[in-house]
């Protein structure tokens, strides 16, 4: 046996040993990024709930997810960059303590404002401890095959807290009170925040050179709000009325300052180099469409199942239950299908499908639709053809990016997903709820224009996707071998780069 074969069992082993508490670290963020993935979803099945006990209007209503998404999406990159700067450790356990007070602010919220804002502060607490908590994995596992089985566990809680969210939101709203949704947030955080010290080494990058684009994330989170605000207002008043013109106009504005700033900053947040690539353009805007269907189409059938149908809010969250089995099984036949047909075939075929579940879903809104024949088709439908194009929206993320650019290129996407849901529940909303008023007004029963203005809805997200279908033309030919962003931002040493990144280089220390 070579020199070589024998040295390299016990660079196996140093690394295996290298912080005997790595396991635990890992238990700390994961547990932590389950409560941030089901956060997501918790919050869903509550919102009639929310509305009554805190007099939100429908179209406000909307603000109780758009504050958190936006927030998160907006300022996804700024946390990252605050991570890898001023330490990955602090910057978590900074995202973690915004996180929990906000969750106390959101469950004592005593009206809308109150809790609308706690959501604005909770979505930034996510955008600090999510990337800093990726950013870690790295740093604890340094052996290839250790980290990879350390990423599989991270990508699986997150996956569960998503699946489980639904039923825990439900089952806490029914039997206990919808401000439990947010107080369980409190424990895991308390339990975070007392064991991170203790079982996270501080790691961060060298600082020379690197600035914080705090103008860029601002600038961009707030063209992003404004535009949202004003095409809710559009829900109630005219679209040429000031209340919706001034935010679109002043949105609008705020974008374009964004776009000429990210072109002259030294260090931008995201590089405009990086939208010069057609098929990561198109990639993303295609996941602006794909997220916009997929949250309108949870928020409006909650309303529906709740409101219309009577379902309780535990009911509510079962019903949820087949949609995330679709899901799951999507994704496997995803990952299979891509190899033999092509990223570009597979992701057409995913939204012709997902388009094809919500028109079935429109279809089967009714006063007294069942859920077998009304309810359950749609779910299935949509939830499967949905994660089919999912896996293969990541395969456009990242053409042509390599190393630590699989961070960047993750963190847009992510984003530009997040923009999605609030666009969509600030449009497609809306549009349900001018149905709705104005039918109730010429007489038709509440239920009745609800059900009807919904599938209007519906029908036009699925309109949605077969445009987001005709945009992946556009995308040049993509390696069809499935690939994970968060494996791969992380897959090289931290301590060397290579010539192929501009990465800096991380300095841990215990």
């Amino acid at each position: 046996m070579s020199s070589a074969d024998d040295k390299a069992p016990a660079e196996t082993a140093h690394l295996a040993a290298a912080d005997p508490r790595r396991w635990q670290a890992l238990a700390v963020l994961t547990a932590m990024q389950f409560m941030l993935m089901m956060d997501i979803t918790v919050v869903n099945i509550a919102l009639p709930r929310i509305e009554d006990d805190l007099d939100f209007s429908v179209g406000d209503l909307a603000w109780v997810v758009n504050a958190y998404v936006l927030t998160a999406g907006g300022f996804l990159l700024l946390g990252g960059r605050l991570a890898d700067m001023y330490g990955r450790r602090l910057t978590f356990i900074a995202g973690v303590l915004v996180f929990g007070i906000s969750s106390v602010v959101c469950g004592v919220a005593v009206n809308s404002g109150m809790l609308v804002t706690g959501r604005f502060v909770q979505g930034f607490g996510e955008a600090l401890a999510g990337p800093a908590a990726l950013g870690l994995i790295p740093v604890l596992f340094r052996d290839p095959k250790e980290r990879t089985k350390a990423l599989g566990i991270w990508g699986g809680m997150a996956a569960l807290g998503s699946a489980v969210g639904s039923v825990v939101g439900g089952s806490l709203t029914d039997l206990v009170d919808w401000r439990w949704i947010f107080y369980i947030n409190i424990p895991v955080a308390l339990f975070a925040l007392i064991m991170v010290p203790r079982v996270i080494p501080e790691s961060k990058m060298a600082r020379e050179g690197h600035r914080i684009d705090i103008i860029g994330a601002l600038s961009a989170t707030g063209g992003l709000v404004a535009i949202v605000y004003g095409l809710l207002q559009a829900a109630d008043d005219p679209w040429g009325s000031t209340d919706v013109l001034l935010p679109l106009l002043g949105g609008l504005a705020l974008l374009i300052l964004t776009a000429i700033w990210e072109s002259r900053v030294p260090d931008p947040m995201i590089p405009l180099r990086f939208f010069t690539n057609r098929t990561r353009l198109t990639s993303n805007g295609v996941s602006i469409l794909s997220l916009a269907a997929f949250y309108t189409y949870a928020f409006l059938l909650t309303l529906y199942l709740q409101q219309v149908l009577d379902y309780s809010p535990l009911k509510t969250g079962l019903t949820y239950v087949p949609f995330t089995l679709a899901i799951g099984i999507g994704m496997g036949v995803s990952t299979a299908l891509m190899p033999r047909i092509g990223v570009k075939a597979t992701l057409i075929t995913g939204f012709l499908g997902s388009a094809a579940g919500l028109a079935l879903a429109a279809a089967g809104l009714a006063t007294d639709a069942t859920f077998l024949s009304g309810i359950m088709p749609g779910l299935l439908v949509y939830g499967f053809f949905n994660a089919v194009a999912y896996p293969a929206l990541t395969n456009g993320a990242l053409h042509q990016v390599t190393g630590q650019d699989a961070g960047l290129a993750s963190g847009v996407q992510t984003a530009m997903q997040q923009v999605g849901a609030s666009l969509g529940l600030a449009t497609l909303v809306p549009l349900a709820l001018r149905y709705v008023n104005d039918h109730v007004e010429d007489g038709t029963l509440p239920q009745i224009a609800q059900t009807d203005g919904y599938a209007l809805a519906l029908r036009v997200a699925a309109g949605i996707l077969v445009v987001a279908a005709a945009l992946a033309l556009l995308m040049e030919k993509v390696d069809a071998k499935p690939r994970d962003a968060a494996a791969e931002a992380t897959a090289d040493d931290p301590t060397d780069p290579g010539p192929e990144t501009d990465a800096p280089a991380i300095a841990a220390k215990p």
